[in-house]
Parts: C-alpha cells; structure tokens; sequence
C-alpha cells in the first residue's frame, strides 16, 4: 500500500521543475529535465535516458533504490515490501 495522494503531490511538485508561463498560464511538460536523468544514468541507476525510447531501463542498483526510496517516501505502516522482479506496484 502506498499513500496516493503523496504520491499525486510529488508529481505535481516534480511537474514544478518544467513550469513555464504561456499566454494561457502555467505549464509543464511532462518528462523529467536532462539534467535529472543524466545525473541518474551518471550514478549507474538508469540507462541512458537519451534515446527515442519513451521509457527508461532501471540498472539492478537502480530498481533496487527506487523501489526503496518510494517505500520511504510513500509507504503506509500497513505496506508489504515489493518484489522488484515481479514489478514495483
């Protein structure tokens, strides 16, 4: 179990980082900034996010980070741990 509406206000506050004002009002793009991705992929936890793949390959390392840090962030007291192999909830 996890905490969606963490989750929901981490998205939002992540969406912040490519927020842009238009003649409409406040935008975002949806992806991650380069400088993000590439700091991930430079740490051996992703594969180069810099391809036409609309998706990025974890590193073993890096599933095993990410599904802990959300477990972290976002974890109820009543959450069973994942199994990284049978994919992250």
């Amino acid at each position: 179990m996890y905490d969606e509406r963490r989750v929901q206000d981490t998205v939002l506050a992540l969406l912040h980082l490519n927020a842009h004002k238009d003649a409409d009002g406040w935008r975002a793009w949806k992806s991650f900034p380069w400088e993000a991705t590439d700091g991930l992929h430079e740490r051996g936890l992703i594969d180069d996010p810099r391809s036409k793949a609309r998706s990025v390959a974890f590193t073993d390392e890096g599933a095993r980070l990410a599904e802990q840090l959300f477990a972290e962030l976002f974890g109820t007291e009543d959450a069973e741990p994942d199994c990284v192999g049978d994919r992250p909830r």
